[in-house]
């Protein structure tokens, strides 16, 4: 049996946490403990503790132990004159809140996608375009807001990647420099910027995350 351990730390000005999962796949479904610092600071207890059950491209199944939670999650993928749509649905039965998501993978460079809330008006948009292989437009839409958002994002050598999003509802601009090793994990450092405030001070995270087979 093969089982995976991963932990995570996150750390910016105002807090620090950390996560840590462990992972084995019993057939062909995958089952996952994950705990937060937060069961761990008071001493140890259910706080921060969720449980997982996942086929892959298939199901997810959360459960938040201490809320006593579940989150559904099903994917499908279907194909539209001979394009693949993948489907996602997720449902919050706590919140009693379900979304639908979709992406229409025109071809390996274009793909549109939507995301609804059932039961509200909230529906987002967006488009995909690759360029090369290498440099990633993403324009967004928020029916609701009736708003835009921006993402572009490049690929960089040794697997980085650098990301820039602007948030024309909140003037929010952000930076996110990002990477993926085999041997050492991921790792993101962000810094976001309000440019409508008259002090621009930027907010700075730094997140790593480290892999480990058992």
């Amino acid at each position: 049996m093969t089982m995976k351990a991963s932990f995570k730390g996150k750390f910016d000005v105002d807090k620090s946490s950390g996560t840590a999962s462990l992972a084995f796949n019993a057939g062909n479904v995958k089952l996952r403990a994950t705990m937060t610092d937060a069961a761990l600071v008071a001493g140890p207890s259910l706080n921060g503790l969720s449980l997982a059950v996942e086929k892959p491209g298939f199901f997810i199944i959360d459960y938040n132990v201490p809320k006593k939670d579940v989150r559904f999650q099903f994917m499908n993928t279907v194909r539209i004159a001979e394009k693949p749509l993948n489907l996602t649905y997720i449902h919050m039965r706590g919140d009693n809140r379900t979304i639908v998501d979709g992406s229409l993978a025109i071809d390996p460079a274009n793909k549109l996608s939507a995301n609804y809330m059932v039961g509200t008006k909230n529906c987002k948009l967006k488009y995909t375009y690759v360029h090369g292989g290498m440099t990633t437009f993403e324009p967004s839409y928020d029916l609701t807001k009736n708003v835009w958002d921006f993402a572009v994002s490049r690929k960089l050598d040794a697997g980085a990647n650098l990301k820039a999003t602007y948030q024309t509802s909140s003037k929010m601009f952000g930076l996110e420099w990002s990477g993926n090793s085999k041997s050492t994990g991921t790792f993101k450092v962000c810094a976001s910027m309000n440019l409508a405030e008259e002090l621009k001070t930027p907010k700075l995270t730094a997140e790593t995350t480290w892999n480990l087979d058992i």
